[in-house]
């Protein structure tokens, strides 16, 4: 993983941990529903942004390694598996 794309995501990991963090206040101090369901919407795009670069780096990196050494059926397998899990949200 490029060290751009690594700072990158560790940065939003930890805006999301302190999402979470905010998230479980809110909880302890009985804030209102909609809000806190305002908060976990928030913290899902934030995990979906994750994937997606996770996503783009793979495609980059090993899925064309994969392509280019012949296991592009490997390559496949991953991609349709992780496509399925995310068809289940």
């Amino acid at each position: 993983m490029k060290k751009e794309v690594k700072n990158r995501l560790m940065r939003r990991l930890k805006i999301i941990e302190g999402q979470i963090r905010g998230l479980q206040k809110m909880v302890e101090r009985d804030e209102y529903c909609i809000t806190v369901i305002g908060q976990t919407s928030a913290i899902r795009q934030a995990l979906s942004s994750v994937e997606d670069v996770m996503l783009q780096n793979h495609l980059e990196t090993h899925v064309v390694l994969q392509m280019k050494s012949g296991a592009h059926k490997k390559a496949i397998r991953e991609i349709l598996s992780v496509y399925k899990v995310s068809k289940k949200k």
